[in-house]
């Protein structure tokens, strides 16, 4: 289809000042192309061709994605990303019919904020998702190891093995990326503190999955620089649904990449989009979700300040499945 080609070739080309553009023209497209969305509106009574900004816009709760497919493209799907959820739950599922649109999503919105993916050696502490074949973790981590040093690997249970790969990379010219899930980093820290290089990245992806106790964000960081000699560690904010991540380089304060906007609900009316909120419900813009839908309610809680284009992700509403990534309160 003519708009998706050409919406895609648009993406990288968005910036704050025609973000609003982008962001309407994909409302309407998906309003009339994506069959549940499409229903989700108009049981809502809202006619999409009177909306005129993106608070007006409604934002599909994340919950559809367990239980429809979220298509907004006649293409056929090539691949399905599903969430780790927890046993026994149901798993939402993101259908994926263009995957090097999606890696470059991916590789596009690391590199804005880390530099060339050329630069680093990679090392994945990711047991949990190495453990499934459709994470979209494990996938976006193995595309960005095609890309970094011959030295980059994935260690599901052999931490000796990564903890020596990891001196052998002391006087390495590379930058070094270590990327794990927080329990396994944790564990990691604690059978094998070391100090690591300077310019080294230590970046957590969220999740306990039931192996440790939850922790604030602060604490479980301070863990992690005590044992790497390290003045911050990093974090990954992403989920299954969506083709984009934020990360955050210090302070737990997450940055978008031009093409992805985070905005926050009130906690109890979830229509409620004030524009200078500090807390409540987080609802993410994606604009590279040209396939599925591009505006999600979730069920993450952020904070941010007046003024910020940054946020903080503070926990997860009450009752809600435990998900793959940034379960830590911070």
């Amino acid at each position: 289809m003519q708009f998706i080609k050409s919406f895609k070739q648009s993406l990288f080309k968005i910036t704050k000042d025609n973000f609003v553009e982008h962001a309407l023209a994909l409302f309407r497209f998906q309003a009339t192309n994506n069959p549940i969305y499409a229903n989700y509106i108009a049981h809502l009574g809202i006619k999409p061709s009177s909306l005129r900004s993106i608070d007006q816009i409604p934002f599909l709760p994340i919950e559809f994605f367990k239980h429809h497919s979220i298509v907004s493209s006649p293409a056929p799907a090539s691949h399905v990303f599903a969430s780790s959820g927890t046993t026994g739950l149901d798993t939402s599922k993101l259908l994926v019919s263009d995957l090097p649109f999606y890696q470059r999503v991916a590789e596009c919105a690391f590199e804005q904020f880390y530099g060339p993916l050329a630069d680093y050696h990679l090392l994945a502490l990711l047991p949990s998702y190495l453990e499934r074949n459709n994470s979209s973790l494990v996938f976006m981590v193995d595309h960005f190891m095609h890309r970094t040093s011959r030295h980059s690997g994935f260690f599901l249970h052999d931490t000796d093995k990564l903890a020596q790969r990891l001196k052998e990379m002391q006087m390495s010219s590379h930058k070094i990326l270590l990327i794990g899930v927080t329990f396994a980093l944790l564990d990691f820290a604690g059978q094998f503190p070391m100090p690591l290089p300077n310019g080294t990245v230590v970046m957590e992806t969220g999740g306990m999955k039931g192996r440790r106790r939850e922790m604030v964000r602060e604490e479980f960081h301070q863990l992690l620089q005590n044992a790497f000699g390290l003045a911050q560690v990093h974090s990954e904010y992403g989920m299954t649904e969506l083709f984009s991540q934020c990360y955050a380089r210090a302070g737990g304060e997450f940055e978008c990449p031009p093409w992805v906007r985070v905005l926050l609900r009130d906690l109890n009316d979830p229509f409620d989009l004030g524009a200078d909120r500090k807390n409540g419900g987080i609802n993410v813009i994606d604009l590279a979700n040209v396939d599925a839908c591009a505006f999600i309610e979730t069920k993450d809680i952020g904070a941010r300040q007046p003024g910020s284009e940054t946020f903080r992700v503070l926990g997860r509403f009450d009752n809600t499945d435990l998900r793959g990534c940034n379960l830590l309160i911070a």
